[in-house]
Parts: C-alpha cells; structure tokens; sequence
C-alpha cells in the first residue's frame, strides 16, 4: 500500500452540462443524484477504499480551492495540486507525477477524472487493484477500457490486440468519437473498448513518457527538478504551467507510445458527459421522463429530463426527448437530438452577455 497513490484531476468546467455547470462551480461539484455526494466526493470515496488517504492527491483550478476543501474536509492542504490555469490533462498529469516522484520513486499511481459515474463499486475496486499490480511488475501505460453495450458516438474507442495476462491486452489503434456507422462497426466487431480515461501506471514509466513525446513539459520540469515537494513548488508552477502546451494525455502520449495495454473491464461505468447521459442513468416514470431533484406536472410529454433549481413548479406540455434545465439565470429548453450545440450556447451567451450567465 505504502507505493500506492491516486490523483483524481478535478479541474473541468463541464460545459455540457449547462446551465447547472458554471465557472463558479462547475459538474464535478454538484449533487446530480441527490444523495448528499457531489461526483467529487464519490471519485473520492471510491478511491478511499483501495489508496492511504495521504497518497489521494486532488488537481484542481486554484478558483475551485474553496469548493474543494468543504467537500472533502479530509483532504490536506498539500495533497490539493492547484493549477493558475487549464491546461488539459497532459500538463495536469505530469505535474501530478513530479510531485509524487519527489515523494516516492517508486509509486504506483491511478489517475482519474472527478466527474465521472461508477455503478459496481466492488468491481471497479479489484480492476484498480489489478492494474496496479500489474504497472508495478511492468513498465506499462495501462488504461481502463469498458466493454460497449451500444454504439456510441461520444466516446472514444480503443482496439485489442494480444493478450499480456488475463483481460490485460495490448493495444492496436485509439479512434476518437467516431460516425454512427464506424461505432456499430466498432461495437459489433467485438475488438473495441471505450476509453474510460483512467490510467495506471508506475511514476517512472509515465515520466518516461513525457520525456520521449513531450518534452515541451518535461524539460521545463527536469531543469527545475529540485523544487517539487518543496515550498518553492508552487511559485515555479504559477511561473511556468501557463507555458506547457495546451494538450491530452490521450493524444499527447497514449496514442503514440508503443507500451500501452487496456484492462478490459465492465463496472458499470459513464463520463456522465451529457444531460443525456444523466438521464439514461436516473429513475424514470412510467412515461420515460426523470425529474431532477424539483416538482413538475408533465403533460403528453415522454423521454424528456426536467432539473430546476428551487421551489417552483414545472408544468410542461406536449414536449418529447427534451432537455428542460435552470439555474440560477439560465433556463434552458432544448432537445436532447441537439444538445451537442450546448456548448455553443455557453459561447454565445458570453459572447452577447459577458460572464453573467456562464
């Protein structure tokens, strides 16, 4: 346990999922399921169970420190990595593994989103526990990758080659996001996972990495090697994190490195990436319409998702597969064949209002 260690990047703005999701407090901290949790403090209870609390360490926008430390009152002050600014996930892990390098050479570490839904805990638990074993004999880059029970479009996807151990496969291509009709390829060709975006690795093979295909980051960080876990830390990031280039870990190197291999899994797993990827996990009436959390009278209406803040009542009629959301300022009514244009949404309502709605 003592090589063990976690990092949960919780630094998103979640624009998918606006209007709930704002700048101020963004997905990952909101209560989708109204069980008292936010995705933040579920990412973290799950990992508690299988890492020492003091190897959980938590990468998150220095905006949302404050939001941090009220949900997860556990956390110490140094396991909270904060960024001055986004970078994607390439930098965000890299930091990450210097800083956890400098505190253990021979860590094993699992990374992973904060936003993301996990339905069968126990088996989540033993493939983290796999893949840490294996990354441990190993110098592997090793991804979690979720069996496909339909073709979907929003995910990306990655092909099985041989076997390495038991459900441990190397890999032969990643595609992102792929058309309908290369998914339904995809999925009934029986030779694809979708990348859940949980990565396990050993801290030397990852930096490896980063020195072979982006040494944009590494060298910026090999020159100042000395300062991680020191209290000239954190000067040095706000100095130089705003110069690595904007980049993912997927593209930046998993895509390119040849040490790469999949555990195959299914535990029940969703980004929850989308208004429509909450409603195809909540509760449903007998009309096929989920209520978030308010009160609502739903007339001749069917599929549809209704999330309204506060105490008023939504009546709706004559509306089919639409998403219905509000927050604060915003209320958005749109269908859900078309939600993919939210994010252009969130541009133009900054663009025609500043920052007051976003």
């Amino acid at each position: 346990m003592e090589n063990r260690y976690c990092v949960i990047m919780g630094g998103g703005i979640g624009s998918r999922f606006w209007p709930f999701s704002r700048n101020n407090r963004p997905k990952q901290f909101l209560d989708f399921f109204g069980i008292g949790r936010s995705l933040l403090q579920m990412s973290y209870d799950r990992f508690i169970k299988i890492i020492p609390k003091d190897h959980i360490f938590i990468v998150t926008n220095e905006i949302y420190v404050d939001l941090v430390k009220e949900q997860l009152p556990d956390i110490a002050e140094e396991n909270i990595l904060l960024e001055p600014t986004r970078r994607n996930t390439a930098p965000c892990i890299a930091w990450a593994s210097y800083h956890i390098q400098a505190l253990n050479p021979n860590a094993n570490i699992v990374v992973a989103p904060s936003d993301h839904l996990i339905l069968k805990e126990d088996e989540f638990a033993q493939c983290v526990n796999r893949g840490l074993d294996f990354v441990s004999k190993y110098p592997a880059l090793l991804t979690l990758g979720i069996k496909p029970n339909r073709p979907e479009t929003g995910y990306g996807y990655i092909q099985i080659g041989e076997d390495a151990e038991d459900n441990i496969k190397t890999v032969k291509t990643f595609t992102e996001k792929p058309n309908l009709e290369f998914a339904k390829m995809f999925v009934e060709s029986g030779e694809f996972f979708w990348n859940s975006g949980i990565f396990i690795w050993n801290v030397q093979t990852i930096i490896k990495a980063f020195q072979r295909f982006l040494p944009d980051i590494s060298n910026r960080f090999e020159e100042n090697i000395k300062v991680f876990n020191t209290p000239e830390e954190k000067h040095f990031i706000d100095e130089n994190f705003a110069a690595c280039p904007s980049i993912s870990i997927d593209f930046g190197i998993m895509e390119k490195a040849s040490n790469v291999f999949v555990l195959c899994a299914e535990f029940g797993w969703s980004d929850l990436g989308s208004w429509s990827a909450l409603y195809d996990h909540s509760p449903k009436n007998k009309d096929e319409n989920v209520t978030q959390n308010c009160k609502a009278l739903l007339y001749n209406t069917t599929g549809s998702v209704i999330a309204v803040k506060g105490e008023k009542l939504v009546v709706v009629e004559g509306l089919h597969d639409y998403i219905i959301a509000e927050a604060d300022n915003v209320l958005l009514i749109c269908p859900k064949s078309e939600e993919q244009k939210i994010k252009q949404f969130v541009t133009d309502a900054k663009m025609a209002y500043d920052d007051s709605f976003i």
